[in-house]
């Protein structure tokens, strides 16, 4: 099986993660997730992973700064994948999942050479 690589297709990030496994040959599939939204499921597994919808949220971003005050709080589960399906480009990027369900958000060049040292 093998790793899927979730973010969207103009990300300068996304591009050098993409980068990076085909210089050490690793098949993935990119998935653009503007286009192909994320399974409210599925977000929920990567938040429980990651500590919480907090991690997953890109705060960073221009989507982030144009939110109306009322969206910059979500106070329940329901409310962040409301959020999140609304505006997916608000999901931290790249995000890679591996074939066991592990996953990893963003990308550097170190963080990626320690996943794949084995």
């Amino acid at each position: 099986m093998s790793l899927t690589l979730y973010g969207l297709p103009n990300c300068d990030t996304c591009k050098k993660a993409q980068n990076w496994l085909k210089r050490i040959e690793r098949p993935f599939t990119f998935i653009d997730y503007r286009s192909n939204p994320v399974a409210p499921e599925m977000l929920s597994a990567w938040a429980e992973q990651l500590g919480g919808f907090d991690a997953l949220l890109n705060k960073a971003s221009t989507t982030w700064r144009n939110l109306l005050p009322n969206k910059k709080s979500p106070g329940s589960k329901p409310e962040y994948l409301m959020l999140l399906k609304e505006y997916p480009a608000l999901v931290k990027r790249p995000v890679l999942v591996f074939p066991d369900g592990r996953v990893v958000l963003g990308f550097k060049d170190t963080q990626y050479k320690k996943l794949f040292a084995e």
